[in-house]
């Protein structure tokens, strides 16, 4: 693999980690990415490799890093519709699915979200040459609702950057089994891979996991589900499911944290992402983009509505 050399002197003021250096010096490339290359041994201060991203560099020091030149990505682009709510040079936000998975992965190599970004958008670029491009964040299979892809590595480090930074605010809609404790509430429970299911994810003891942290609102109740709307403010994998089933409440319709034995007839987990705000490359205020809840889970709640004789409301 070709690569191209980058050179940098440490000028006095910038004396920093060594990771938060390169990302100053070289804002096209994300900070994972730098980050992985340090690793790699990519990375040199006065000509010795430097491993560690902590490494705090001095006035004076000579700093060199070997990028590798994007390798294509080698996916095929696939003719599947795809129901897009925004888009302009750097982004498209799409209404994705439920069924569509996100990115290849083992068992499912075609179908995915990425092989139809690929065939809609033709200028759309492999990120660091991964099997994901432009993808900033992801849905499980059977959510449906807002995802966002980055068009270049410019906006892609921009996205990355107001995730990490918490700047995104996200909404999702659910219908869990029983009622929450209370009308409004805020969960903190750590997130860790399940031991015994290394598939799945679980909460765990302070300390065991990484920090995860949801709030939610019940919108309507019903007799024995609640309709509520989730304020994800971390991104761990299954948060909003493992968090539900924390407090007894889990989502109708997951199999995998949730009860065995289907509560209402649906054929998916029932969660929604309605709604995200974000700043736009170039943007100063957060613009909010919505997605209209699917038929197959309005047909849910339509049922309930008419069974206990509770309002519908359309969301």
């Amino acid at each position: 693999m070709s690569s191209q050399e980058k050179i940098f002197i440490v000028q006095a003021g910038q004396e920093t980690r060594l990771d938060k250096f390169l990302v100053q010096s070289l804002p096209e490339h994300s900070r994972t990415r730098l980050q992985a290359l340090i690793h790699e041994g990519a990375v040199s201060v006065d000509s010795q490799p430097v491993t560690k991203t902590g490494f705090v560099l001095e006035a004076g020091k000579r700093v060199s890093i070997n990028v590798p030149d994007p390798e294509p990505v080698e996916l095929q682009a696939e003719d599947i519709p795809l129901d897009i709510v925004y888009e302009n040079d750097d982004l498209v936000i799409i209404n994705k699915p439920a069924g569509m998975v996100v990115h290849p992965a083992p068992g499912h190599s075609s179908g995915t979200l990425v092989h139809a970004a690929l065939g809609s958008f033709s200028d759309l670029q492999g990120i660091g040459g991964e099997i994901r491009p432009g993808i900033v964040h992801r849905l499980d299979k059977d959510t449906s609702g807002l995802i966002i892809i980055a068009k270049n590595d410019q906006s892609h480090r921009w996205l990355q950057d107001q995730f990490r930074l918490r700047k995104v605010e996200k909404v999702y809609i659910a219908l869990v089994d029983g009622k929450p404790p209370t009308p409004y509430g805020r969960i903190e429970a750590a997130i860790a891979r399940d031991p015994a299911h290394r598939k799945q994810m679980a909460v765990v003891s302070e300390g065991r996991g990484r920090p995860a942290v949801t709030e939610y609102k019940t919108l309507t109740q019903y007799p024995e589900h609640s309709l509520i709307e989730a304020h994800p403010f971390t991104g761990r994998t299954h948060q909003i499911r493992l968090h539900m089933a924390f407090l007894n409440c889990p989502i109708v319709g997951d199999l995998v944290y949730g009860h065995k034995k289907l509560s209402l007839e649906i054929n998916r987990h029932f969660l929604h992402a309605a709604r995200i705000s974000i700043i736009l490359p170039g943007d100063k205020e957060p613009s909010t983009f919505e997605a209209a809840m699917p038929p197959d889970l309005k047909a849910v709640l339509v049922y309930l509505s008419r069974q206990h004789g509770v309002p519908y409301e359309d969301r």
